[in-house]
């Protein structure tokens, strides 16, 4: 009778590791698999979003749908890539996450207001531009702070952990206290309750931000270039080919531009 207990536990231990072992087979194929022909495979391509920022990325509250120009400009590529706008699936990102979620697995590409940077082109390859931006400062009306020449010691600008943003302001003011939060709505939020003098990141999102609350102004002339990439995983040359290719036809056909002046509201300045 022992015996037989204890084959049977013998069976069920092998059974799991098979089980896992497969699993595991399984994530690690499709991690090492051209990602392009994975993503056609399955029928379904995963980006990762931002949630927080009017005009990119931002949950509606009444219908729990993520709306922005990152997120029809992520659509589009759908359609061409997978057959249908549907067959897409939104995980939320910020600044600080984005780039695991890339590497281990969770998303299939990034489009998060993410600049195109030499040291990120380490970590991941980017598609084509496909939004230019560049970073200003979001005030109080009546603010005595009109651009960057006006951080100086002791004003305290608050910024988002994990972009570039926050690395430009401390090189642009070295004096400034950089108060950094988890994403743009705790740091407007902060600013709002006066816990900073200047909120900073690209114009694009600080426009949204403006747009929210109209108490608050974009100053300045923006102090950097922002160029905004599509993110996959290193390596996935056939993958980032397809995305260009489907930025290159949207702009050509105008789809771009309507897209755009939907979000941006703006005449395109290039």
């Amino acid at each position: 009778m022992l015996k037989s207990k204890s084959l049977l536990k013998l069976l069920f231990v092998s059974m799991l590791a098979v089980l896992v072992l497969a699993a595991c087979g399984k994530s690690e194929e499709k991690e090492t698999a051209n990602a392009l022909e994975a993503i056609k495979k399955d029928e379904k391509i995963v980006f990762g979003v931002k949630n927080d920022t009017r005009l990119f990325g931002l949950k509606n509250p009444s219908s729990g749908e993520i709306e922005g120009f990152d997120i029809d400009i992520a659509k589009e590529i759908a359609k061409k890539i997978v057959g249908d706008e549907k067959n897409i699936e939104f995980k939320e990102v910020t600044s600080k996450t984005r780039v695991p979620m890339l590497q281990n697995g969770q998303i299939d590409a990034i489009i998060a207001t993410m600049t195109i940077t030499e040291e990120r082109k380490k970590e991941v390859d980017f598609s084509d531009v496909y939004f230019e931006a560049g970073q200003s400062l979001l005030v109080k009306k009546g603010s005595d702070i009109k651009s960057i020449d006006d951080i100086k010691k002791g004003t305290k600008v608050l910024a988002v952990k994990g972009s570039t943003s926050t690395k430009n302001i401390r090189e642009k003011s070295p004096d400034a206290e950089v108060l950094e939060y988890e994403n743009y709505t705790e740091a407007f939020t902060a600013l709002k309750s006066g816990q900073g003098d200047a909120l900073t990141t690209d114009n694009a999102i600080l426009y949204g931000m403006a747009a929210e609350d109209s108490s608050y102004e974009v100053v300045g002339e923006p102090f950097t270039d922002e160029p905004y990439g599509i993110a996959v995983k290193k390596g996935n040359e056939d993958l980032v080919k397809e995305i260009n290719a489907v930025l290159e036809e949207l702009k050509s056909s105008g789809k771009y531009d309507e897209i755009y002046k939907k979000w941006i509201k703006e005449d395109l300045s290039n």
